[in-house]
């Protein structure tokens, strides 16, 4: 493999070397590019380094780093950004770069007048009246075309500062149906394991000991994921449980009205995730999934306190709950009453099947809000696992796919712990079997 050596940074101690597809990424200069692959290939890294090299190189430049939404953007390539492509953190005497806006960051100034500004998607009026040199946006494939072309306006050229203007980015694949494949002046670079120094030895190109365990965590990967993560295939899902789709029914936040009936909806783990959803129902019947905990190795009782801690202030027309009795009088014991689940599988797939779809004003009976999941699972993240239920819906699937189906079938017993709780949620709702309503106020 051959390599590009960049500087870091003006004083950083080491360097960068991009192999592969990240070298011509590296040295790709027209209006738009992405470095696309499956999961840690470092396209990330390669990025990331590569804003902050231009950054170094031309001073006086303006640069934007985006996600879809701003506060997954800070917890997650800001973070490698500080710790591991600038020489030193900014909170560090040493950093010759000055960070500003605190706990949450608006902008890095270099010592050469250059400025890279943070945003999200979800607050674009707070940066797209500048014009930027270059402008990274990290997990494009989250991104709507209407969203990436609002970008590219952006970076034009006008800003004058580098002798190029560049909209670039990472992604992994998505379904062969999405823009990034269908935009002609998109360059897409496709990046492999072998690329990634960390995976592999770039002199020897044999498995590291890092590599050695990534390979294993990922080869372990099933269905979809597998075929995305693993392999890098742009494919769409066979068999699919659920018509999700995240252009619609994935919304920006919003302040929950007062008057708005709540409840919340539980199924239990602790080698699996626990999952604890709030929802909340809008006067037109639609529900909101507002608030999420998806952890492992937890207790009960820890849940519980969370739960109370979270849920402060707000009243619950019901909690629905999977039906192990010793959990929920644990929870029972900490002040949260529940309501046992209604468990037709079937029924409910349905139900949910129904909330999906668009009813005749153009809009779904379900939503999903961005960053409602409260905490992220490392443990599930290093296994490439689902961490959040909006992340279960493309591998929740039936068996083997087929053109008619028996009444009896049911999905796949993986990566279902959102879809559970979901399921319960809605057939409270529209079935409500349940005789009684519990109020709980914490």
């Amino acid at each position: 493999m051959t390599a590009v050596l960049i500087q870091a940074s003006p004083d950083s101690k080491v360097g960068y070397q991009a192999y592969g597809a990240a070298r011509e990424f590296w040295r790709y200069k027209d209006a738009e590019c992405l470095l696309a692959g499956p999961y840690e290939t470092g396209k990330t890294m390669a990025a990331l380094h590569k804003a902050n090299a231009l950054a170094s190189k031309y001073p006086g430049a303006r640069g934007l780093m985006i996600r879809k939404t701003y506060k997954s953007l800070i917890s997650s390539a800001v973070v490698t950004f500080e710790h591991k492509v600038l020489a030193y953190p900014p909170s560090d005497p040493r950093c010759p770069i000055e960070k500003f806006g605190g706990e949450k960051p608006e902008w890095y100034d270099y010592p050469n007048g250059s400025r890279i500004s943070l945003g999200g998607m979800d607050n674009p009026d707070k940066f797209l009246s500048a014009e930027y040199d270059f402008i990274y946006i990290n997990q494009a494939e989250e991104l709507m075309l209407d969203d990436y072309e609002k970008l590219t306006g952006r970076a034009t050229g006008r800003a004058g500062n580098m002798p190029y203007a560049q909209v670039f980015g990472d992604c992994n694949p998505g379904p062969p149906t999405h823009w990034i494949l269908h935009r002609p002046r998109l360059k897409v670079f496709e990046s492999r394991h072998i690329d990634n120094p960390t995976l592999y030895d770039p002199v020897t190109q044999e498995l590291t000991a890092q590599g050695i365990k990534t390979m294993e965590a990922l080869d372990a990967l099933t269905g979809i994921r597998y075929k995305r993560g693993r392999l890098g295939l742009w494919v769409g899902v066979e068999g699919q449980v659920y018509e999700y789709n995240p252009a619609i029914h994935l919304i920006d936040r919003f302040p929950i009205p007062g008057e708005w009936r709540r409840f919340r909806s539980i199924d239990f783990g602790f080698r699996n995730p626990f999952v604890c959803q709030w929802w909340a129902l809008d006067p037109d019947d639609r529900l909101y999934l507002y608030r999420e905990i998806y952890m492992t190795e937890r207790t009960v009782k820890v849940h519980a306190e969370q739960i109370n801690e979270l849920s402060r202030g707000e009243q619950y027309e019901a909690t629905i709950a999977d039906h192990d009795t010793e959990d929920r009088e644990t929870l029972a014991e900490n002040g949260i009453g529940t309501i046992g689940a209604i468990k037709d599988i079937q029924r409910g797939i349905e139900k949910v099947q129904e909330r999906l779809k668009l009813r005749e004003d153009g809009r779904p009976g379900i939503y999903f809000l961005r960053d409602s999941l409260i905490e992220v699972d490392r443990s599930l993240r290093d296994k490439f696992k689902p961490t959040c239920t909006t992340e279960e819906f493309a591998g929740y699937v039936y068996p083997e796919f087929k053109e008619t189906k028996t009444d009896d079938e049911k999905p796949v017993k993986v990566g279902d712990h959102g879809m559970d709780p979901t399921r319960y949620m809605v057939m409270h709702l529209d079935v409500g079997l349940s005789p009684h309503k519990l109020v709980d106020w914490v």
